[in-house]
């Protein structure tokens, strides 16, 4: 008899997961609680560092599920243990699995609790988020007004590596997104003057630091500084303070647009799913693995796993590895 596993979520972790369970026989439920899926990568229009589009990778990972049985628009209020199967409770309905995994991913850090940034009080005051739906829609960034900007600055590292606001982690991928998105502006503004504003620039993976050059080389100017604060001026402009730590001077300057890279923060409906089935939350709110080094992809309670971002910030390609990882320890198990 073909075993049942359920997967909770389906961005870039669930899809992939689905697409290797099926590869290896086993028939996949897979529970999105929005009306598409792709995660947050499907948001997105261009990806680092090879500016591929986003869609690409989503139709990709959506075509050909298989055995999949795709619930979109569906919310998992509670999973729970029975007679050695795992009862899935899902818009007033009850699935039954023979393993789950949870691939939930993660939210982009709020960035209304950063006050002194303006986010939600000045219109000219974005998110990294933001500016992607400008790229999809538009091709480039605009004002409010709807006026081309003429200077633009990214301020690094909005909700990670904070203390104040209990992000006290990197969330990877913020260093890189800013660089693309500069480069991004200035191909589509070439007039446009573009800062970022940093606290060091982690361009980890292969080909960011190519990135990194080819941004400096289009113009962009880095600055090794935190945003203190911004008020709105004139004309709906922005003036933001800051210091360059580098020449220890502050510094003050009028922008056009405010560009906020948030970070990843833990999906706050993750937290009941975890408490529903045993499982403990890692130092920042994540969901811990048995054992970061060896066994990453399962957990405490028996035939629980964990994929993706779920379990702390990654990027899509530790993401897809991930879920690789997490179909064959399911396949381990079950057959066992």
């Amino acid at each position: 008899m073909t075993k049942t596993v359920a997967i909770i979520g389906g961005g870039v972790a669930g899809l992939e997961t689905a697409k290797q369970l099926n590869s290896l026989g086993y028939s996949v439920k897979l529970f999105e609680k929005s009306n598409t899926l792709g995660g947050h990568v499907a948001k997105w229009d261009r990806l680092f560092p090879n500016k591929r589009h986003a869609s690409e990778v989503v139709s990709s990972l959506t075509l050909s599920q298989g055995n999949t049985q795709t619930l979109v628009g569906t919310t998992v209020s509670s999973i729970k243990r029975q007679h050695g199967n795992f009862i899935i409770s899902a818009n007033s309905n009850n699935h039954e699995a023979d393993a789950v995994v949870l691939a939930t991913g993660f939210e982009l850090f709020p960035a209304e609790k950063k006050e002194e940034y303006g986010y939600g009080l000045f219109e000219n005051v974005i998110t990294s988020a933001d500016l992607e739906q400008m790229f999809i829609k538009h091709g480039k960034p605009a004002m409010a007004s709807g006026h081309k900007p003429v200077r633009i600055a990214f301020i690094h590292c909005v909700g990670s590596r904070d203390e104040k606001v209990n992000r006290p982690y990197c969330s990877k991928v913020c260093c890189v997104t800013a660089v693309k998105q500069a480069i991004e502006v200035k191909e589509a503004i070439p007039n446009c003057e573009v800062f970022c504003f940093y606290m060091d620039l982690r361009m980890f993976g292969p080909g960011y630091e190519d990135l990194y050059k080819e941004a400096q080389s289009k113009g962009v100017t880095f600055i090794r500084g935190r945003l203190s604060e911004s008020s709105e001026i004139e004309g709906g402009r922005v003036q933001i303070k800051a210091e360059d730590t580098l020449a220890s001077t502050p510094l003050k300057m009028s922008v056009d647009i405010v560009v906020l890279m948030v970070g990843m923060s833990p999906q706050l409906d993750t937290s009941k799913l975890a408490a529903d089935l045993g499982l403990s939350l890692n130092a920042d709110g994540f969901i811990a693995a048995t054992d970061l080094h060896t066994n990453p992809t399962e957990t405490t309670t028996k035939g629980v796993f964990v994929t993706g971002a779920c379990t702390g910030p990654n990027n899509i390609t530790d993401t897809v590895n991930a879920a690789k990882a997490t179909a064959l320890d399911v396949h381990n198990y079950l057959s066992r």
